[in-house]
């Protein structure tokens, strides 16, 4: 039986129990971080295959533009500030993961100073380069690579990009 909501402590009791049965979504969040020659901040992460772009998952209850910025700041030593959304992917479920959403966001343009002293922080990361969009779509996975041309496009035209397992849904 359903308790009433004046009875706080039983409501919440229920509401709690329902809430633990909801699905668990893992929460992914990169940024688009340029140069003034407007190069994309790429990085090699060295617990996994393959390049990436800078940020990384959300921790419990943490929102996704504050997981990118403690990303940043734990594997770059880089204190950026979150400009405005452009992606949301929906990512599938693949091999022994359950689905994700997955956030890129702009971060604006480094000065030449702080570009150019841009270097891992942490051991997570072996090599952090900025190149030209292009160069990091060709190191990226198919799925990271469709993000990042979102990511590109909605730069361009000032848009939000939603995707469907990096594939624009609309």
């Amino acid at each position: 039986m359903r308790p009433a909501p004046t009875d706080t402590d039983a409501w919440n009791a229920y509401l709690a129990e329902g809430n633990a049965r909801q699905a668990r979504k893992r929460v992914a969040a990169d940024v688009i971080l340029r140069d003034q020659a407007g190069r994309v901040l790429t990085v090699n992460p060295t617990y996994k295959e393959g390049w990436d772009l800078p940020g990384g998952m959300a921790e419990a209850n943490e929102p996704p533009d504050e997981a990118a910025v403690r990303e940043l700041r734990e594997e770059l030593g880089l204190e950026i500030t979150i400009h405005r959304l452009l992606v949301v992917d929906w990512v599938a479920p693949h091999g022994p993961w359950d689905d994700q959403i997955a956030f890129i966001f702009d971060a604006g343009i480094l000065g030449p100073d702080l570009a150019a002293g841009v270097r891992p922080y942490d051991d997570e990361l072996s090599e952090a380069v900025f190149l030209p969009s292009a160069e990091v779509a060709d190191r990226l996975q198919a799925r990271q690579r469709n993000r990042l041309n979102a990511a590109v496009r909605a730069i361009a035209d000032g848009s939000i990009r939603y995707l469907r397992d990096g594939v624009e849904a609309w």
